[in-house]
């Protein structure tokens, strides 16, 4: 099944829609520097493995995404989504590099201090 791929406009769009669930397929310790609003991560060797609980409706659209055009594992994970079954899955190819570039925000995880412990 082809992938589609999805520009920063119509992402942007999605996002402030809350229309998709955003995919990035990058390393855990990446994601967790900062991420696109809302994003889930899921890599590429973890797809099967995490799909089902964090993206539960094959139905939803789903919008994975990498670091930049030059980086290939947001099409894996793509296109493993779509062979398990998700039925509106698509890639944004600019990925993180060209959300950030545009000076649009990203996530990041709030820290916790060591107040906050136990």
């Amino acid at each position: 099944m082809p992938v589609s791929e999805i520009h920063q406009a119509e992402v942007a769009e999605l996002i402030a829609a809350g229309d998709a669930v955003l995919v990035e397929a990058l390393p855990e310790d990446v994601y967790a520097q900062g991420h696109l609003p809302g994003a889930v991560n899921i890599r590429p060797r973890r797809v099967v493995e995490l799909a089902k609980t964090l993206l539960p409706d094959l139905d939803r659209r789903v919008v994975v995404y990498c670091g930049s055009a030059d980086c290939d594992a947001s099409l894996r994970v793509a296109q493993r989504l779509a062979e398990l079954g998700y039925r509106d899955v698509h890639r944004y190819t600019g990925g993180k590099q060209d959300w950030i570039d545009a000076g649009l925000p990203i996530e990041k995880p709030a820290r916790r201090s060591l107040d906050q412990c136990c």
